[in-house]
């Protein structure tokens, strides 16, 4: 259970915030005044030695939960061996054998092909790249709601909130934007049956007749779960219309597997759920429990036209990371993705609990250990509740347990995979502790 020492935050962790505040750049937005000292698995402590349960991980980073044995084994033994050796110009077999592992879990019958990076949004720049080079076509389209990354390219992509591109303009060209088929909050106010139709016939009967003509558009990229704009499932058949529309036009198929890849969903890769393939996969987060690593992995016939040379970065494929991501991919292949189905499941059932006890639950949605539980001020209207959301995360913070938002009211459930059953009830107990303090 929650062991808490000092009063929330603590004198030591003022004094740190206080220290954070001098030197670094007030971009980052923190969302609570925690400053961690130590983790193990989805336990965390902070420098005043309060105890807390750990459901964000990281925002869904530390997939095999804090300092896992095997993983720090990996990186002392690689660090004590080399640490870097450029992967544009050099070969070591820590990459290959990452790459190896990870083309040998992708979906489908296809061969595939790796490039790896530092971060989730690196990795989408390499898929936009890839995907107007093997085309020679230059129009991109992404969905409203989406996050992609906050480098210009894939900066202009994302589309969930204003502040993230305010100050930033002019965005990359090319780049439109269509609905992405959320049951919950329905585009054109429909009956969720029909949402997946009218979301597909907007790209084919509104974007390519007006604004980017088919034979234009290199790639469709979308998230198999929105992560940032509400951890929002889409409706059935929404993602093997998109791959339909990819095949009679010959458009690429990306999946940003960035937040909801790597087992989370109790899959290796949530697009598994939907039983497509695309063309291209943008991994990062939880691919290296922690380490700074992106991977763009695309099917072989696709990534073999990259001519050498066409596109590189001096850290990707730095020896540490590789380490990590061949032990993290294991551990999740082995045992955590079966851990995330079956603990996720009981996680869903509980959450249903509370969302049948406090009126302001809204909805609960997910698929494995990727949960959401959106706030809202109405059940008949479904109006977003953020100022409840915002209170439920702040007040579960000064309790012991470590929440997110995303979305307009959503808060997230992105824990470590090895969370247990009975972390599950003490998050619960927890939560709905928290909720009958602000209300909800």
């Amino acid at each position: 259970m929650t062991n808490l020492l000092t009063t929330i935050p603590g004198p030591r962790a003022l004094e740190m915030v206080d220290r954070d505040t001098a030197v670094m750049a007030p971009c980052s937005g923190r969302v609570y005044p925690f400053v961690m000292e130590r983790g193990q698995g989805c336990e965390v402590w902070d420098v005043d030695g309060n105890r807390y349960l750990d459901l964000n991980a990281g925002i869904a980073v530390v997939s095999t939960g804090h300092s896992h044995p095997r993983i720090v084994a990996a990186i002392q033994d690689q660090a004590a061996k080399f640490i870097h050796m450029a992967g544009t110009d050099f070969y070591n077999e820590p990459m290959v054998k990452a790459a190896e592992k990870l083309t040998s879990l992708m979906p489908g019958d296809d061969q595939w092909q790796v490039f790896f990076s530092n971060s989730g949004t690196e990795a989408v720049e390499a898929a936009i790249k890839l995907a107007r080079y093997n085309t020679k076509r230059q129009n991109i389209i992404g969905f409203y709601s989406s996050f992609h990354g906050r480098s210009y390219g894939s900066l202009s992509i994302t589309a969930s909130k204003p502040y993230q591109r305010r100050g930033f303009f002019p965005m990359m060209p090319g780049v439109f934007h269509a609905f992405y088929a959320n049951p919950f909050h329905t585009p054109w106010d429909v009956d969720p049956e029909e949402v997946t139709r009218y979301t597909l016939d907007f790209i084919e009967k509104t974007l390519f007749t007006t604004t980017t003509p088919a034979d234009d558009v290199a790639a469709i990229i979308a998230e198999p779960i929105q992560g940032e704009g509400g951890y929002v499932v889409p409706t059935p058949g929404f993602w093997a219309g998109l791959r339909d529309i990819c095949d009679r036009y010959g458009i690429l198929l990306i999946a940003d597997e960035v937040q909801s890849g790597v087992g989370r969903t109790g899959k290796m890769w949530a697009i598994e759920h939907e039983g497509i393939v695309p063309d291209i996969i943008a991994s990062a987060k939880g691919l290296g429990s922690g380490l700074p690593v992106g991977a763009m992995i695309a099917r072989k016939e696709i990534a073999s036209v990259w001519k050498p040379g066409a596109h590189g970065n001096t850290y990707g494929g730095n020896a540490l990371a590789m380490r990590a991501v061949y032990e993290t991919l294991s551990v999740v292949e082995e045992e955590l993705m079966a851990n995330a189905n079956e603990v996720g499941g009981y996680f869903m059932q509980r959450l249903h609990e509370l969302e049948d006890r406090f009126e302001h639950i809204g909805d609960v949605r997910g698929r494995g250990l990727m949960i959401g539980m959106e706030f809202v001020k109405d059940q008949s209207t479904r109006e977003p509740h953020g100022e409840l959301a915002n209170a439920v995360m702040d007040e579960a913070f000064r309790r012991g347990l470590l929440l997110l938002t995303c979305g307009k009211s959503t808060i997230r459930f992105c824990p470590p995979l090895v969370l247990s059953k009975a972390q599950v009830d003490e998050a619960i107990d927890l939560l709905a502790d928290t909720l009958e303090a602000v209300g909800a």
